[in-house]
């Protein structure tokens, strides 16, 4: 079994992504991973039917993005996430993004989901089948190697007292 986070995108660097230099722009480090956060929520019971079924979707409330490595145009990347920890709620995430099969991490996205009742909308519980799949999914997610900076903050170091 790998210690690594389950793959849940992959797929090659367009060149429509890609800016003048023929690197991915920065925008597109997140639409990928987004693409990762689709699947994560079909694995979880909230694709397609179960958003029509139960009425709930997952939004996304917070996002801290760390780009760690340049991508250019053609590379195959994938994008790797797990659960680090779940209320009745919300979802604690961790994505990375790799070259396809290697390490390490090309970019890291820290996010905070929130499940609501579209009808609202409004946020409300995780269904219970929902709830069942999170916590499963969490349980093995504990064991693994987590990539990036878990509750890293954005700041410049505190300047240097004058002498």
């Amino acid at each position: 079994m790998s210690n690594l986070p389950t793959v849940f995108w992959s797929g090659p660097v367009q060149s429509e992504w890609t800016d003048y230099n023929g690197h991915l722009r920065d925008a597109f480090y997140l639409l990928i991973i987004s693409f990762a956060g689709d699947e994560l929520m079909v694995q979880i019971g909230l694709g397609p039917e179960g958003r029509e079924q139960l009425g709930h979707s997952m939004f996304t409330l917070e996002s801290h993005v760390q780009y760690l490595r340049e991508v250019k145009v053609d590379q195959v990347v994938e994008v790797r996430g797990q659960i680090i920890a779940y209320d009745a709620k919300r979802l604690h995430l961790n994505f990375s993004l790799h070259l396809q099969g290697e390490q390490p991490p090309l970019a890291t996205a820290e996010q905070l989901w929130l499940n609501v009742d579209m009808s609202g909308p409004k946020a409300t519980p995780l269904a219970p089948t929902v709830a069942s799949a999170v916590a499963l999914m969490a349980k093995a997610d504990q064991a693994l190697e987590t990539q990036g900076s878990i509750g890293r903050r954005i700041g410049l170091p505190a300047p240097k007292p004058s002498a």
